[in-house]
C-alpha cells in the first residue's frame, strides 16, 4: 500500500472540508474532536510555513472553556487528520499533519486566519468569529492511500 507523496498529501489536506483535531492533556490523556479548518501556506513545496487555522465559532458548546484550547496551552503537540472512507477499500486514504498548536491573538495573523476560514466556508460569512482562533504550525505531513 503506497504512501501519498507529500505534494498530494498537502493538497488533500488543504481541500478537505473537515477533519479531526487530536490534542493531549498535560497528563497525556488523548482528546480528539471534529473540526473545520483552513490551511495557509507561505511555501508551496514544503511543510515549513504551513499553518492550519481553526476558529471557535458560534455553534452551541457544552462550555466556553474548551478542552482542546486548554490542552494546547499546556501541551502544544497537536495533529490534524483528514480521510476518505468508502465501501470500496481501494478508494481509502488518510493524511495527518503533526505540529505545535497555539492560540492566535489580535492582529494581522488573526485577520488572515479568519479571512481564510471565510473563503473556505460560506457558513462563516454569517459568524463574527470573535472567539479563540487556534493555529497549528505544521512540522510534518504524511499520508497513505490504497492506490495512487
Amino acid at each position: 500500500m503506497p504512501s501519498l507523496p507529500e505534494p498530494e498529501a498537502r493538497h488533500r489536506l488543504t481541500v478537505a472540508r473537515s477533519g479531526y483535531l487530536a490534542t493531549a492533556s498535560p497528563d497525556g490523556a488523548p482528546h480528539v474532536v471534529p473540526m473545520t479548518f483552513a490551511v495557509v501556506d507561505t511555501a508551496a513545496d514544503t511543510t515549513v510555513g504551513t499553518t492550519i487555522y481553526s476558529a471557535v465559532d458560534a455553534k452551541p458548546k457544552r462550555s466556553p472553556r474548551l478542552r482542546r484550547l486548554a490542552n494546547v496551552a499546556a501541551n502544544p503537540a497537536a495533529s490534524v487528520l483528514v480521510d476518505a472512507w468508502d465501501e470500496d477499500w481501494s478508494q481509502l486514504w488518510w493524511v495527518r499533519a503533526d505540529g505545535r498548536g497555539r492560540l492566535v491573538g489580535v492582529g494581522a495573523e488573526r485577520e488572515r486566519a479568519v479571512a481564510a476560514l471565510r473563503a473556505k466556508y460560506a457558513q462563516y460569512l454569517d459568524h463574527t468569529l470573535d472567539s479563540a482562533v487556534l493555529a497549528i504550525e505544521v512540522d510534518r505531513i504524511n499520508g497513505w492511500t490504497a492506490q495512487l
